[in-house]
């Protein structure tokens, strides 16, 4: 039993040297074997980057993994990288840039390329060292609308009771007052809209009709029919 229990633990230990050993052998011998990449940041108006600015920004390799700060003329330097593909990043809290892949061969050749998540076959490269500019601002904050002339003026409401008014104006103006033809239907129009202001509404008829209804009294007997009533009662007598 112990002789079996120490050649457990002596392969065992075999067993965690090899490990070792491979993992080392895995890794760089020197130096030489670890590269690193260089760009420079610019503001989107180009002008000098403030103190501020430097502080707050900051360059990310494969999201965190490896990161850099920025020299006092926007240029900034990330080694002892690894032959690899790598996502550069730049992480500013006022302004977005665009990330870019950086392909770094055995051989210590790099290749900088667009990243592009919708077409991601499509390569286009870029100059190298990298060059960041600024795009667009990020936008905290929704900024409240104000009232304006032409929200007014392109509302529904205004434009279904302006338009008709321009028709109205504008278009006896713009055809030939002098053609009789012309003048003719203008009369008729008007006439039309005259006879249709004279009449009275069903509204009014219905209720004149229905009001006077009752107090209406049913027609007494005509003068004939009195006369024949009183012969026959001279007859009786």
């Amino acid at each position: 039993m112990v002789f079996t229990t120490l050649a457990l633990l002596l392969g065992l230990v075999g067993l965690i040297q090899s490990s070792d050993i491979s993992d080392f052998q895995n890794t760089p011998s020197n130096t030489n074997d670890l590269f690193r990449i260089e760009g420079k940041i610019f503001t989107h108006d180009s002008l000098p980057l403030s103190k501020q600015y430097l502080v707050e920004t900051k360059v990310f390799v494969n999201y965190g993994q490896y990161f850099g700060f920025l020299k006092p003329d926007g240029s900034f330097e990330i080694s002892n990288l690894a032959p690899g593909s790598y996502v550069v990043e730049v992480s500013n809290p006022d302004f977005f840039y665009e990330p870019i892949r950086v392909d770094i061969n055995s051989k210590g050749k790099i290749r900088a390329r667009k990243i592009n998540y919708i077409q991601a076959t499509e390569v286009k490269q870029l100059t190298y060292p990298l060059k960041f500019k600024a795009k667009v601002p990020f936008k905290y904050f929704q900024i409240r609308e104000t009232w304006k002339i032409t929200d007014f003026i392109f509302n529904p409401m205004v434009l279904m009771m302006v338009l008709p008014l321009l028709f109205i104006m504008v278009l006896p103006k713009m055809m030939n007052a002098n053609d009789p033809e012309t003048q003719k239907e203008l009369q008729n129009f008007q006439k039309m809209g005259d006879v249709g202001e004279s009449l009275p509404e069903l509204s009014e008829m219905v209720a004149n009709w229905l009001g006077n209804k009752p107090n209406q009294q049913q027609p007494g007997p005509s003068n004939s029919q009195k006369q024949l009533k009183s012969n026959k009662k001279a007859k009786q007598t």
